[in-house]
């Protein structure tokens, strides 16, 4: 899910690898491809003189690559900061969207449902369970370590006895993106995520999200939570196929006038020159001597 913080899984310890073991090894490959053998021939040529400019270049480009990568940890921290003060300061409409968005049945179910890649994850049970979810809420953690979490309040439901089903991404001891979430209540018979092949096309349960830790840096909510109402108000697909289908029709059917028309017009016109010849003709009969 998406949080203001978004660079805490992109941390220094995540940017690029330390490359002294590469460069010991480009060392040592220069050194065992300059054979004893090799020096007089290779010294006439003076590729000796190559080589140690090759690797003293080697060794700038890494001191340089060293300076560029400390830099960039420190603007990520820098930026953290940043991102921490905003979130602090957007809080108090975070909280008035929620009011407001409580105040519209079935709000995230459509904006869920509105959503590609969130709707993929959604069976019809799915979608019913959803239409008891009544706020969303991020929580941002302070410690560097931490990240965040995502709370779904639900209103009693025949599914589960949960009123919060809560789910937390952060990082492990190892700088890793690992999460961990709530365990769901499931009431009998009605576990979402025994039923997973509700449908061909979508094998998966929505639910099987909260339990699922095996790829903690996916996150397939992530759009959403910045401005839900973009996808809210997502207009319904088969209304505007079913509109642009009249659009077509209406389309059609001007151009079926248009032909109509036409071919009355060049009617009218052969009309015309009918009438012109019969009278030139009677004109002809007319005259003397003819």
């Amino acid at each position: 899910f998406y949080c203001p913080v978004g660079l805490l899984l992109d941390f220094p310890h995540r940017m690029a690898p330390k490359r002294q073991s590469l460069l010991q090894s480009q060392t040592k490959k220069t050194q065992t491809a300059c054979r004893p053998e090799q020096a007089n021939s290779s010294a006439s040529l003076g590729l000796p003189k190559r080589e140690k400019e090759q690797q003293e270049a080697i060794e700038h480009i890494d001191e340089v690559q060293n300076e560029i990568d400390r830099l960039n940890e420190q603007a990520s921290e820098e930026i953290l900061k940043v991102e921490q003060k905003c979130n602090k300061l957007c809080q108090p409409f975070f909280q008035k969207r929620s009011e407001l968005i409580a105040k519209i049945p079935n709000f995230w179910v459509t904006t869920f449902v509105n959503h590609p890649q969130v709707s993929a994850l959604l069976g019809e049970e799915d979608e019913e369970a959803m239409h008891y979810l009544t706020t969303v809420k991020v929580t941002e953690f302070e410690d560097i370590k931490s990240s965040y979490r995502i709370d779904f309040y639900f209103d009693e439901n025949p599914y589960f006895e949960n009123k919060v089903l809560s789910k937390e991404f952060h990082l492990n001891e190892s700088g890793d993106p690992s999460s961990k979430s709530t365990e769901i209540k499931w009431k009998s018979g009605k576990d979402l995520t025994k039923h997973s092949s509700q449908t061909q096309n979508k094998p998966e349960s929505f639910f099987t999200w909260f339990t699922d830790h095996s790829d903690a840096d996916a996150d397939e909510l992530g759009e959403i939570w910045p401005n839900p109402l973009q996808y809210y108000l997502v207009p319904d697909m088969d209304d505007e196929e079913g509109e642009g289908e009249d659009d077509d029709d209406d389309d059609e059917e001007e151009e079926g006038l248009e032909d109509i028309d036409e071919e009355g017009d060049e009617d009218e016109g052969e009309d015309d020159e009918d009438d012109d010849e019969g009278e030139e003709g009677e004109e002809d009969e007319g005259l003397p001597g003819s």
